[in-house]
């Protein structure tokens, strides 16, 4: 085939043979969310730049790597999404989603592309999909453990064995001011020894050099500042409040003081769902991840104190989870035509005939496969052997 004519590096068809577990992840996430009054919404694919660089931050990978961002012929610089939160909390805002007319939490559910430049990897693209929700207009504890159980009930409805949930708490704004100042006083000690990438994060968000991969760097993480030396009494309240909601729902949870996440909107909860899979290899790998964010929507032109919380996960993450269960199509009837070598007249007959058959058989709710070609019977019969076929009618 000429090169010119395949596929974009890093996107990937989804064909027949795999579309039918993306579906059965999409179907499973629609009930779940219903089960949890969540309300589906459609952002546009392209938002304005600073849509983006507004929300996550100047210092993360996302805005500062990964973002696909060009001019349109109107001059605009605009964006095609690397996320969904941004977007919804633009809606939530521009259509005013917040006034009274409207029960708190206004509840929201999306599944879609997004796009980051990154290096193409087994389960995860440049344009790659995700399922997602958020939960905007209420700051309380509880709706973080809900939201929480929300996601695993997801997994626990496609079968997804060995979950585990780690939780952190970065606390509300004094409190990652406080942890910020120790971060830097910290690690400025060590600054020859950091990475390139945590060398420019200890300017612009030392927090997110307690996410590096570097070893050297997580060397020195290990010694780090703990951020519940930061905390002022509310945070500590309210982190105690999410995980004892968490215990009444008998949920099990791993706090994790290095999880920061990569987005610099999130305050408070942070959490991410882990599992062992032989899809990923060794050890654990992250399914889904979330947390809370309180000024988002003030940064946004929206009410000021309007948190909110939520999560997204990957589909393609999702699927290769669920690789082994693709099961073989069956249907329920096929057709076979005895055509060949007949005469125009009675072939246009038989044709006609099983068509009928099929419109009304399909009419019951049935699945099925006709031959219109000019085909022997044996391989007609083969194609139905292919097929699954339940029953099978000839004419």
């Amino acid at each position: 085939m000429d090169g010119k004519f395949k596929k974009v590096r890093g996107m990937e068809d989804v064909l027949p043979t795999h579309s039918s577990i993306w579906q059965r992840i999409e179907d499973t996430s629609r009930n779940v969310f219903s089960k949890y009054n969540f309300k589906e919404i459609r952002t546009p694919m392209v938002e304005k730049t600073e849509v983006f660089t507004r929300s996550s931050g100047d210092s993360s990978d996302i805005v500062s790597k990964q973002m696909y961002s060009f001019d349109d012929k109107g001059g605009r610089n605009i964006t095609l999404r690397p996320e969904g939160t941004a977007g919804i909390v633009r809606s939530f805002v521009e259509n005013k989603l917040f006034g009274p007319e409207h029960q708190k939490p206004v509840k929201l559910f999306y599944m879609g592309s997004m796009y980051r430049y990154e290096r193409p990897g087994a389960t995860h693209n440049r344009e790659f999909h995700q399922i997602g929700c958020e939960a905007i207009g209420a700051i309380s504890p509880q709706i973080d453990a809900e939201v929480i159980s929300l996601a695993l009930n997801i997994f626990k409805e496609l079968d997804v064995k060995n979950m585990k949930v780690e939780i952190n708490t970065l606390g509300d704004e004094e409190s990652r001011e406080n942890y910020t100042e120790a971060l830097v006083n910290y690690f400025r000690k060590y600054e020859d020894e950091l990475s390139e990438d945590s060398k420019r994060r200890l300017d612009q968000n030392p927090l997110r050099i307690l996410d590096s991969k570097d070893k050297n760097d997580q060397k020195l993480v290990a010694n780090a500042p703990k951020i519940q030396d930061s905390l002022n009494e509310r945070s500590k309240n309210y982190f105690n409040d999410v995980l004892s909601s968490l215990d009444a729902l008998n949920i099990e949870y791993v706090i994790d003081q290095k999880l920061v996440r990569g987005l610099d909107y999130y305050t408070d909860t942070v959490f991410e769902i882990m599992t062992e899979n032989e899809a990923f290899g060794e050890g654990e790998t992250t399914i889904c991840a979330g947390g809370r964010y309180n000024n988002m929507v003030e940064q946004f032109g929206g009410p000021e104190n309007t948190g909110g919380f939520g999560f997204a996960f990957g589909e393609e993450r999702a699927v290769a989870l669920l690789d082994s269960q693709i099961e073989d199509d069956q249907i329920d009837y096929f057709i076979i035509t005895d055509v060949k070598d007949k005469e125009p007249n009675e072939r246009t007959e038989i044709l006609q005939k099983a068509l009928q058959t099929a419109d009304e058989l399909r009419a019951d709710g049935n699945v099925v496969e006709v031959n219109y070609q000019e085909r022997s019977i044996k391989s007609q019969e083969k194609a139905a052997k292919k097929f699954n076929a339940k029953n099978v009618l000839k004419y």
